[in-house]
């Protein structure tokens, strides 16, 4: 019998840091002392005031369906978060809730590319980006960038990568997995660009604004001339904790929010009622609330970088927000250690997992074949313990 499945999801690659992730807690089953450092998850309990928020919720019996696009006070707390943070004035008809900033990614992609609209993708970007734009018959196009730029693309690459076929621009700042951030100058240099090309969409994900240690998030919907072409993704996983909650939304162009809706009321509906009514109170409270976990986050990157930077061949930058370090490792390709010659990142990642005995991923994932990502969303402790044997592996 030939094989049933589609070509859609034949073609479809599998998430690499969940296949990282898969294996780690193979070996960890064999009784292998695994330290995971792949997932892109904090390792902080959600704050015991938004857990309050879901028994209350309980308690007041939310059982229901919700509404496709979120509770209507939900949203009006999304409204209000999107002015304090961004600066950026909404509608309810502009925003849509959803399980998951992953989700809303889809709906977006879903809702506006057709066949053969190309997206560019600034290199590296989050593994799911180009799966997902290519789920929906659109093609990615990567701008490489390097560590020597800080990861982040030039208004003179944009423009470079501009055809007529061009639909959108996907970025994400503080950037999933390299950490950069994007300035206010910066932002406005690419929108200059972008305002010679008005039928340019952008999806600006800002999941990680809050792990932030510039202090200073800026937002491409508040560029000159870009609001109207915007669609500003965000959710509560990576700054509350709160990953397992599933809850992501968008502020948009109606058009576009209203298409969004559209499809989410086909493949899924309105998301987890529960998780809905904590977020409110996640996004109701002073910034300050969470300021703790950024603190730490803080001090656990400089440690990374600090003992990353005694090893020969970590080539580092600075990353100012999310909780990654993106080291180009190409100073090891053509090597051998350990029997192993390194080939590419992916080998390298291997390497580490295998006789390391820690979980990272390869830089391939994300569009830059010279780095590995290191999460250090975990204790000082497994921080100080994988980094010390990588660097007896790698001597």
């Amino acid at each position: 019998m030939s094989n049933p499945l589609s070509e859609r999801i034949l073609q479809m690659s599998t998430s690499a840091t969940l296949a990282m992730a898969a294996k780690a807690r193979e070996l960890k089953s064999e009784g292998k002392d695994i330290i995971g450092l792949s997932l892109g998850e904090p390792d902080f309990n959600t704050p015991d005031f938004i857990k309050e928020a879901a028994k209350e919720a309980i308690d007041q019996n939310y059982n229901s369906y919700s509404p496709v696009d979120g509770y209507a006070d939900l949203k009006q707390a999304i409204i209000k978060k999107f002015k304090r943070d961004n600066g950026l004035d909404y509608q309810p008809g502009q925003i849509v809730v959803s399980t998951g900033a992953k989700q809303s990614l889809a709906n977006v992609a879903m809702a506006v590319i057709n066949p053969g609209d190309e997206v560019i993708l600034p290199a590296p970007y989050w593994v799911s980006y180009s799966e997902i734009v290519k789920l929906a018959e659109g093609v990615p196009v990567e701008v490489p960038t390097s560590i020597d730029t800080d990861f982040k693309m030039t208004p003179e690459q944009l423009e470079k990568a501009i055809t007529p076929k061009t639909k959108m621009l996907w970025y994400s700042s503080p950037c999933n997995p390299s950490g950069s951030v994007y300035s206010k100058e910066e932002l406005e240099a690419l929108a200059v660009v972008l305002r010679k090309h008005p039928g340019i969409i952008v999806v600006s994900d800002e999941i990680y604004e809050h792990i932030n240690f510039k202090n200073a998030h800026h937002s491409m919907a508040a560029c000159e001339g870009m609001y109207d072409r915007t669609v500003t993704v965000n959710g509560v996983s990576k700054a509350f904790a709160m990953t397992g909650w599933r809850i992501g939304y968008i502020g948009a162009p109606e058009y576009i929010a209203k298409a969004c809706n559209k499809i989410q009321g086909q493949i899924t509906s309105g998301a987890n009622c529960i998780a809905q009514r904590a977020t409110i109170a996640a996004l109701e409270a002073p910034v300050s609330n969470i300021k703790y976990m950024i603190d730490k986050f803080h001090e656990r990157r400089d440690l990374v970088l600090k003992l990353l930077g005694e090893i020969p061949g970590m080539n580092l930058n600075v990353p100012e927000g999310a909780f990654y370090v993106f080291p180009d490792i190409s100073y090891y390709f053509g090597k051998t250690i350990k029997g192993k010659t390194i080939n590419n990142a992916t080998d390298f990642s291997l390497l580490l997992l295998e006789e390391a005995l820690v979980a990272t991923v390869t830089g391939e994932a994300f569009g830059n074949p010279n780095c590995i990502r290191i999460s250090y969303a975990a204790s000082e402790a497994e921080l100080q313990e994988a980094i010390k044997r990588i660097k007896e592996v790698l001597s």
